[in-house]
């Protein structure tokens, strides 16, 4: 099954070093980056942050190799992780599964 698995970071140098992991380790297929502004409850306090927003394409069976690298090599203490299925172009969901390569 293909899922997009969404996080966010610091910056964008960290967004690109666990974006390059990912595809290099075969993790994932592809992973977008985009700059976005996050309003959020942390520790009792309303905070604002920019942040980059990762969106990153793969499968079910490697959720939880993308879940380790990305808790391994983020910065924040509790970095978002939330996932769910899509479907898409029937060409395009086999270049994820081509791409990616389960452990």
């Amino acid at each position: 099954m293909i899922i997009v698995v969404h996080t966010t970071t610091a910056n964008m140098d960290e967004a690109k070093s666990i974006a390059n992991a990912l595809v290099e380790k075969g993790f994932a297929a592809c992973v977008s980056m985009h700059p976005v502004t996050s309003v959020y409850k942390w520790k009792g306090n309303i905070e604002e942050e920019g942040e980059i927003e990762l969106s990153i394409k793969t499968t079910s069976e490697m959720l939880e190799s993308v879940k380790k690298a990305i808790i391994y090599m983020h910065s924040y203490e509790l970095p978002a992780l939330i996932w769910w299925p899509v479907d898409g172009d029937e060409k395009y969901t086999e270049w994820i599964v081509d791409c990616v390569k389960p452990e």
